[in-house]
C-alpha cells in the first residue's frame, strides 16, 4: 500500500504536506502569498536548524524548498501593475536566492536565520492584509 507505507516513513511531513494542500484551497490571492512566505521562512528556519546540526539530507530539502517558493513569488510577481515595488521584490527574491544557494555550501546557519527574518517582516505584511 503506497499511502500506508508513506505515511509510516515520516507522519509528520505527511501530516503538513495534507495541511498546505488544504489551506491553499480555500485561500485567497493574498491568503496563498501569505502562506508561501510562512512555508518559505519555515524551510529556511529548518536549512539553519539542519545546518547547525550537520543534517544534510534535511538541509538540502529544505533548500530546495525555499529556492523553488523564492521562483514561485518571483513568477507571480504583476509587473504592469506593480511597478517599483515589483521590481523591488524581483530583486529581494533574486537576492535570497543568492545567498541560499551560497549558504548550502557551507555549515554556517546564520545566512539562513537572516534571510528567514528579514522575509519573515514580508510576511507580517502579507499577514496583515489578508487579515
Amino acid at each position: 500500500m503506497q499511502y500506508a507505507s508513506t505515511l509510516s516513513r515520516d507522519p509528520a511531513a505527511t501530516y503538513r504536506q495534507i495541511d498546505v494542500v488544504g489551506r491553499s484551497a480555500t485561500a485567497s490571492a493574498a491568503g496563498l502569498v501569505q502562506l508561501l512566505y510562512e512555508e518559505l521562512v519555515a524551510a529556511l528556519r529548518a536549512s539553519a536548524w539542519a545546518a547547525e546540526h550537520r543534517k544534510y539530507a534535511i538541509k538540502s530539502d529544505r533548500i530546495t524548498r525555499a529556492t523553488a517558493i523564492l521562483f514561485a513569488l518571483e513568477a507571480g510577481l504583476d509587473f504592469d501593475k506593480g511597478g517599483d515595488v515589483a521590481i523591488t521584490l524581483a530583486r529581494l527574491y533574486a537576492g535570497a536566492r543568492t545567498t541560499i544557494i551560497n549558504a548550502s555550501l557551507g555549515h554556517d546557519p546564520a545566512p539562513f536565520r537572516d534571510t528567514a527574518d528579514n522575509l519573515d517582516e514580508i510576511a507580517k505584511a502579507w499577514r496583515s492584509i489578508s487579515n
